[in-house]
């Protein structure tokens, strides 16, 4: 029994510890399996599906030429297009308008002015006492003075029309022929007592509220351009001295090429030299503006005859009182247009000389503007050749009745 018993004993002990450690490992490897399953396989299914799905679609699109970023790009650069256009028409559309406000503004000074001079009673030609609006073509000033009645008249008798002629070439062909002259320092004296009696008796002079003077000839200038402006309404405005010969038909011809464009200027344009010397002829105080000495001036027009287009004499008006004047008056109007878009036209036919210059011109068919001598800054003795000049040079008398402006 006891042999037995003690036989059987290490047996079980042995068997014990083999299940032992089969049911550990066999526990390990399930507990091993089981958490493989729980964690690692739904989130590789989940995920894996998810990405692949993405990345698909972006590779179509890539694929496609739609790349969301590419797309992007495209869309800023179509609205920049946009916007771009957009700022352009609205610029176009601020120059068009400020073109707008800058003419209305010039008719409103015209109106303004035309209706400052009947409020002030301004000195004037009876039959100018009310502004005349009808078109014209152009108003012709002869620049003169208190003691040019002999040139007045020969001016009467050979160029400019008179009496019912002179009503008749503004009624039909638009043109407005005056003396243009300010007043003596004494208001009322003899000086202007005699121009009074002598306008009673031609009816041709256009009174400018200005007190004569040569080295005023700047101002006297300007407050033709606005009187005339104000008084007016023609398409070109005309500065001539007395003491030139001038053909009307072939000025108002020539202008008439020029109607449709703006702001012109039109003369025999130069640059001579400024002449610092004191007590010379032309002598200009202000030549240090010019630069260095023996420097010449910018280009503009002789101050024998020049024309301007409506604009630019309504820009004077509006800005008379801030122009600045110079010594003589057509460097004043040269410098009024330096800094403005101006088309400056160079017309040598406005200034051609006396006979023969102007007699062999005419005679080839090419007649001149205006006629007079260089070394005078007009014609020389004009009171006493004018006559000559005008039959020798002048276009005839009925060729600005048979003119088409």
């Amino acid at each position: 029994m006891s042999l037995k018993s003690r036989g059987e004993q290490p047996s079980r002990s042995v068997i014990s510890q083999k299940w032992t450690l089969l049911l550990c490992l066999g526990s390990f490897c399930c507990g091993l399996l089981f958490t493989t399953r729980m964690w690692a396989v739904p989130e590789s299914k989940g995920l894996t599906r998810t990405t692949t799905a993405v990345e698909a679609e972006s590779l179509k699109l890539v694929y496609e030429g739609c790349d969301p970023k590419m797309l992007h790009l495209k869309d800023v650069k179509r609205e920049s297009n946009a916007i771009f256009g957009e700022v352009s028409k609205t610029h176009h559309a601020i120059k068009t308008l400020d073109k707008t406000i800058s003419n209305l503004e010039m008719e409103l000074a015209a109106a303004r002015a035309a209706q400052e001079s009947i409020l002030s009673g301004s000195p004037q030609s009876s039959e100018d006492s009310k502004p005349v609006r009808r078109k014209n073509l152009m108003v012709v000033g002869i620049n003169t003075a208190f003691s040019s009645r002999k040139r007045r008249d020969s001016i009467r008798a050979t160029w400019m029309p008179q009496g019912e002629k002179r009503r008749k070439l503004e009624e039909e062909k638009g043109i407005i022929i005056r003396f243009v002259i300010g007043h003596s320092a004494t208001v009322g004296g003899i000086l202007d007592r005699a121009i009074e009696a002598e306008d009673r008796k031609h009816g041709d002079f256009l009174r400018l509220d200005h007190v004569e003077g040569y080295l005023e000839l700047s101002a006297k200038t300007k407050t033709y351009f606005a009187t005339a402006v104000a008084l007016w309404d023609a398409e070109f405005y005309i500065k001539v001295d007395d003491d030139v010969h001038v053909n009307i038909a072939t000025l108002g011809e020539t202008l008439a090429r020029h109607r449709k464009k703006p702001r012109v200027y039109v003369g025999c344009m130069k640059s001579g030299p400024v002449l610092a010397q004191k007590g010379v002829r032309y002598h200009e105080p202000e030549y240090w503006k010019f630069g260095e000495s023996g420097n010449k001036y910018f280009r503009h027009a002789t101050g024998q005859l020049y024309a301007i287009s409506k604009d630019l004499a309504s820009y004077i008006s509006v800005n008379q009182h801030v122009l600045h004047k110079y010594a003589n008056e057509d460097v004043s109007l040269g410098s009024w247009f330096i800094g403005l878009d101006v088309e400056h036209i160079d017309d040598r036919r406005l200034c051609c000389g006396t006979p023969p210059d102007c007699e062999w011109k005419a005679q080839a068919g090419n007649i001149c503007v205006a006629s007079f001598d260089w070394t005078c800054a007009g014609i020389c003795r004009s009171v006493d050749r004018i006559k000559e000049v005008h039959r020798r040079c002048g276009e005839g008398e009925n060729a600005v009745w048979k003119a088409a402006f």
